[in-house]
């Protein structure tokens, strides 16, 4: 399974993708949490929690990765699991009231998943 999800450029740009989604997460929480203790600790354990389940859950494999995974997922799964994540951290920065930095990331996503389609068929078919 080769193609252009597989470049080394949309991999590192994947990997920053998922960076900005964990920050955003975390942004989310902190400004919707009451309380500097529960504030702290949700920005925290948000982004872990999400971090987890998108490093435990995963297609066996899935060459954008190890190829490894502690939960043999579906592929359908794992892509619903991917959207959720990315769209829903850009809804997250648009919620706080970030909307430019929230339209610019689902755009950016949108335009990624459109050049990574092969590995979304892949998935698809996995």
């Amino acid at each position: 399974m080769t193609g252009l999800a597989y470049h080394p450029v949309l991999l590192v740009l994947r990997f920053g993708f998922e960076l900005f989604a964990l920050a955003g997460f975390a942004i989310w929480a902190w400004r919707r949490t009451p309380g500097p203790l529960l504030r702290f600790l949700t920005a925290i354990a948000l982004p872990v929690a999400v971090g987890w389940a998108w490093g435990a859950f995963a297609v066996p494999g899935d060459e954008s990765r190890s190829g490894e995974t502690d939960f043999d997922t579906p592929g359908p799964i794992r892509l619903l699991l991917e959207l959720a994540v990315f769209f829903g951290a850009a809804f997250g920065y648009y919620r706080v009231g970030l909307r430019r930095i929230a339209v610019g990331f689902a755009v950016l996503l949108a335009v990624y998943h459109v050049a990574a389609f092969d590995r979304i068929i892949w998935l698809l078919q996995n």
